[in-house]
């Protein structure tokens, strides 16, 4: 091929319609566990991440909440992914050898949130959410109903084995935050005058990004360590459904998908996919969440 500028412009049509096909065919799970929210700069402050107030008879005046500010923050990171194409590769026909390269990119930049995300939900056992507990965590303060005494609250159930999460995506706020700064898309740098044409006889590609992860809210989330069993995951959804919010309030949680790594898949659709329990009974659990396996988890 000659390499002329519109046959460089050609050829990185090309690359970006493998791409986005690349893209466009991933299957991320983190937009159905995530809160996804658009920034506009550095940095989003979510001072509102403290519990709404509930619905109330009108009678009087109205009761004006202020939003609890817990200077909570998500700073944007940037994320890049690079790759060369040699130039003699170009002269001599041999770019159909780099499509599959092109594709394989636009999947990984298409579920890279995933892997994000992933090492969000890990690090919940050491890393402080809005309240300054770890994000599972057996202490979460909460308010009670003579809005004096504080209790300790739990969305963790213990244990030192393989970590499930139970979750209740069922509301528009999430347990997680997803937030996109500026979408990947692919970049290029081919044109004669730039360094690495002229001294390395090479052309660049790489892929760009900004974005980051951030914790929601606790109480829409339940972790364990212990053994995935009928048992455990009564447990979890029974101490979800009766967590109260500051002033006593009931919040109404279900959890509605249960997160396993792929260790666990096979326990997971046993509990939540068999019709019949192992000793033959009738499985109370039968659909009662969906299920999401991410291997970012293992």
């Amino acid at each position: 091929m000659l390499v002329t500028p519109e046959n460089l412009a050609k050829l990185n049509i090309g690359f970006n319609t493998k791409f986005n096909a690349g893209f466009a065919g991933a299957k991320p799970i983190y937009d159905q566990i995530c809160m996804m929210t658009n920034s506009s700069g550095s940095e989003e402050v979510y001072a509102w991440l403290g519990q709404l107030p509930s619905i109330r008879e009108w009678i009087g005046a109205r009761v004006l909440h202020n939003l609890e500010l817990h200077g909570f923050s998500i700073s944007n990171k940037t994320f890049e992914s690079s790759v060369a194409v040699p130039r003699t590769s170009i002269e001599d026909d041999k770019v159909g050898a780099f499509s599959p390269l092109f594709e394989d990119l636009g999947r990984r930049a298409a579920e890279f949130p995933d892997e994000l995300f992933a090492a969000l939900v890990q690090s919940g056992f050491t890393t402080n959410c809005y309240d300054g507990q770890y994000f599972f965590d057996t202490d979460h303060p909460v308010v009670g109903a003579d809005g004096v005494t504080v209790s300790s609250v739990s969305n963790f159930q213990g244990g030192a084995g393989t970590a499930w999460y139970l979750l209740d995506l069922s509301r528009a706020i999430r347990p997680f935050i997803y937030q996109e700064r500026i979408p990947f898309a692919l970049q290029r740098r081919d044109r004669d005058g730039d360094d690495n044409v002229f001294v390395q006889d090479e052309y660049q590609y790489g892929v760009r990004g900004r974005c980051n992860v951030g914790f929601g809210l606790w109480q829409l989330a339940y972790a364990s360590k212990q053994a995935l069993s009928p048992a455990t995951y009564e447990n979890a959804r029974s101490t979800m459904a009766k967590m109260r919010g500051d002033q006593g309030r009931k919040l109404g949680i279900r959890g509605t998908h249960l997160l396993v790594p792929t260790d666990l898949e096979g326990d997971a659709r046993r509990l939540l996919k068999n019709q019949l329990a192992a000793d033959g009974s009738s499985n109370p659990w039968f659909d009662s969440a969906e299920l999401l396996v991410s291997p970012w988890l293992d």
